[in-house]
């Protein structure tokens, strides 16, 4: 991509998500949220490969329908409360509509299905992206709006979201599949906890952008695209092999890495509301998600393959080391101590 392209899109993304995020009026909020997808287009489209177009215009028509809902839904209730402000969301139409565009926005269950083949048809740098900057204006509105959502409604989502992502996870072999299914199952533990603690719901995102952070760079560090060529890795820098494996794991959620943090405060809490049940389910559909987890950490740590494969080895070689990617590796995996501070502060 043109240098000064590249400059503009990065900068109309960046505006747009900040003037998203710090708005209350819903037009702004709007008008944020089409710079943000207009600028993450070109950075789609840029291979100019035939999968990079479809997921491009996949993108685009899912995205305009779920602003076009979004505008609607917010026009519904200023006619009927006469209020343009994002907090003043009365009207039960009105907030259904929204919940069911935020929904479409960010791939949750039923709207999931754009979502892993926009990232499979594009780059890692840019799958990273639309994994985590940009579901953090949808988000946003969705923490701004908390009072007036319909909690049986987020349950149900929530729950699919993560029985879904961790069901359709386990038969993939491209690893930005995986992850986008990944995302999904860890979006649908966010939006559980939202009505009841929506600090959480943020703390839970943090973390999930750490993590999945470190994994797309450790990824498109190696040039990992597929399961068969992770399999063969680690012979081109097993140091950030053995990082990997524990990236992946702390996105698992086992203890006592990072991942391990959301998860035992989202179950605690959910438990405090008398959600045992709730908490029980989505604890156990968890599990679907940790198998592939696991699937993928030993494909990374693997000496060679079990049968002959027709990928070029790579042969270790002393390239430069990454300082952004080692702070990401070790906020992901050591953070799990800091937990009682967080508890306190929250």
């Amino acid at each position: 991509m043109n240098p000064y392209a590249k400059l503009i899109t990065s900068t109309s993304l960046i505006m747009g998500t900040t003037i998203a995020i710090s708005s209350s009026h819903w037009t702004m909020i709007w008008a944020g949220l089409e710079i943000n997808t207009l600028a993450i287009i070109p950075m789609i489209s840029k291979s100019h490969h035939p999968r990079a177009i479809e997921a491009t215009i996949k993108y685009f028509l899912i995205q305009a329908t779920a602003s076009a809902l979004i505008l609607f839904s917010s026009m519904i209730n200023a006619w009927s409360s006469g209020q343009w402000d994002i907090t003043q969301l009365t009207n039960p139409t009105s907030s259904t509509l929204l919940t069911l565009a935020i929904a479409t926005k960010l791939g949750l269950v039923p709207f999931h299905f754009w979502f892993p083949e926009v990232l499979q048809g594009s780059s890692l740098i840019t799958a990273l992206l639309l994994s985590t900057m940009v579901k953090l204006p949808p988000l946003t509105i969705l923490l701004l709006t908390t009072n007036s959502l319909n909690p049986t409604l987020l349950t149900m989502m929530a729950i699919s979201s993560t029985a879904l992502g961790g069901w359709m996870g386990l038969n993939q072999t491209q690893t930005r599949k995986i992850l986008a299914f990944s995302s999904i199952s860890h979006l649908g533990w966010m939006i559980l906890i939202l009505i009841y603690f929506p600090k959480l719901t943020l703390l839970t995102f943090i973390l999930y952008t750490l993590l999945t952070s470190t994994v797309f760079l450790t990824l498109n560090l190696s040039n990992i695209i597929k399961l068969s060529t992770m399999m063969t890795s680690w012979t081109k820098n097993p140091p950030l092999n053995a990082t990997l494996m524990l990236a992946l794991l702390s996105m698992a959620g086992l203890p006592p890495l990072t991942g391990f943090l959301p998860k035992w405060f989202i179950i605690q809490e959910l438990t405090k509301q008398e959600m045992t049940p709730t908490a029980l389910i989505i604890a156990l559909l968890s599990l679907l998600s940790l198998f592939f987890y696991l699937r993928l950490t030993y494909y990374s740590t693997i000496t060679l393959p079990p049968s002959p494969t027709n990928h070029m080895k790579h042969w270790y070689l002393n390239k430069p080391t990454s300082t952004l990617l080692a702070i990401l590796t070790s906020l992901s995996i050591l953070l799990l101590p800091l937990s009682p501070t967080i508890l306190a502060t929250a």
